[in-house]
């Protein structure tokens, strides 16, 4: 049974005809005492629950009444009902334990979605603990072929992965770069009920923010001075599907503001063509900042981190899990014996104990370009540690020249941000008027930076 929570008789009966025509039992009250009543009694299945129960509109009787509900039920899964304009409100209900919120006017299709997206996670947090599931388990019961890795930390979040999969939950990926967020992702769409459905990846920290409505949405032709003819947008393409929004903490934030309006009505319109159209997608997002510290900072919008992130996964480091870096390095020879037609290939006990004693910061793709680097250069059917060492020496974890950038993979653009006002401030003797006009900074914006990255300076 679904139980609805609204003062509105309109609103009731609404709701009531839709989820007795989707096929679920449904009941109706219009008082917090009564639905506190009826989830002492005979807990429902979810709780669709409005924020407004008198004439007050701030939403904290709605508010009051979720901590309550959690009190009595605290693994009940709650869906807040409200208007656009009580989104900050309704964020602080997720903060506060709801599992989702809806906005009105809702559309019917969404609505469904989402409570069937909101009882499948439910079913599966109760379900038996599958920690004892082990790789071979996993590889059988869903398609894992493209990930190569049988460390703890992996192997939860595969299991999290195959759980989530089978729901229209929105997932959130986070990891350094190089830990395969996008190989998370491929395995999310392809262990979905959307697996044969267009998979679409999007990198948002490619595209500006002046070509974001028509990289994402699409353009008429004449809808601005180049569109010279139509364009299907990346939304479009990924309908029916899932679509996977990289690096989304590089998205501006106006881009923000579009993005999420998408995500919340699940619309969109062409540029150019005031038609609205409806989507029906996945969205899974992927970065490797973070993104609380970000909403923190007023550099992320706090109801679109909790539009994304409704299932968070977390990706160890390669360096947490150094006993996977010999299954990955034969991983890659068997692809290089066939690419470079050398059957005879491998990779020595030696070399393989010394590469799991580095650090390696780009994760796994620095360990393939590692790989691939020493076979293309050795001209040996078996590699030593000094094939590796060779070529790690060369790897471009050295300071860059004046004038050149790290290579991709070595640094984050937080380390490269904190580099370049180290060497400013060394090139200024310290001045901070100075430095701050180099970099392009005002004194306060600058100050804020050198809190952040904890770099000492002297006052002026």
């Amino acid at each position: 049974m679904i139980l609805i929570v609204d003062d509105d008789v309109a609103v009731r009966t609404s709701l009531g005809l839709l989820l007795k025509q989707a096929g679920y039992p449904a009941k109706s009250v219009a008082t917090p005492e009564e639905a506190l009543r009826i989830v002492q009694e005979t807990p429902p299945r979810l709780v669709l629950m409005d924020m407004n129960f008198s004439l007050d509109t701030s939403g904290q009787d709605g508010l009051q009444l979720l901590a309550q509900v959690k009190q009595v039920a605290p693994q009940l899964p709650v869906i807040l009902i409200t208007g656009w304009g009580s989104i900050t409100l309704a964020v602080e209900g997720m903060k506060a334990g709801a599992a989702e919120f809806v906005t009105k006017p809702w559309h019917n299709d969404s609505l469904l979605q989402t409570i069937r997206t909101i009882l499948s996670l439910h079913e599966v947090e109760t379900e038996t603990d599958p920690a004892a599931l082990s790789r071979r388990q996993l590889d059988k019961q869903y398609n894992f072929k493209n990930i190569v890795g049988q460390d703890a930390r992996l192997l939860h979040v595969l299991r999290n992965v195959g759980q989530v999969a089978t729901t229209d939950a929105s997932v959130l990926i986070e990891g350094e770069s190089g830990t395969g967020k996008e190989l998370i992702a491929e395995a999310v769409h392809h262990n979905s009920h959307r697996r044969r459905q267009p998979f679409v990846k999007v990198n948002l920290g490619g595209i500006s923010a002046s070509l974001f409505e028509s990289e994402m949405f699409g353009h008429r032709r004449g809808a601005f001075t180049d569109a010279k003819t139509d364009r299907v947008g990346r939304f479009e393409l990924a309908n029916g599907g899932t679509i996977f929004l990289d690096e989304i903490g590089e998205l501006d934030l106006s881009s923000q503001v579009k993005l999420l309006r998408v995500l919340q009505d699940r619309t969109y319109e062409v540029l150019g063509d005031s038609k609205p159209r409806r989507l029906d997608i996945r969205v899974i997002c992927a970065t490797n900042r973070n993104l609380a510290e970000m909403v923190q900072q007023g550099r992320f919008r706090e109801d679109l981190f909790y539009r994304i992130n409704l299932i968070t996964v977390r990706l160890p480091a390669l360096r947490e899990r150094p006993q996977d870096i010999p299954l990955l390095v034969q991983h890659f020879v068997d692809g290089l014996r066939a690419t470079y037609n050398r059957p005879a290939l491998k990779i020595g006990a030696r070399a393989q104990h010394w590469l799991q004693e580095q650090p390696l910061p780009g994760n796994i793709r620095e360990l393939k370009n590692l790989v691939e680097r020493a076979v293309l250069v050795s001209g040996k059917d078996e590699l030593g540690p000094e094939d590796f060492q060779a070529q790690f020496q060369r790897a471009p974890v050295r300071t860059a020249e004046p004038g050149e950038l790290p290579e991709p993979g070595t640094m984050t653009l937080d380390e490269l941000e904190a580099e370049m006002i180290r060497r400013t401030l060394e090139h200024y003797s310290g001045n901070i008027s100075r430095v701050a006009k180099a970099l392009g900074l005002s004194r306060g914006a600058l100050y804020r930076r050198l809190e952040k990255y904890a770099i000492p300076f002297d006052a002026e």
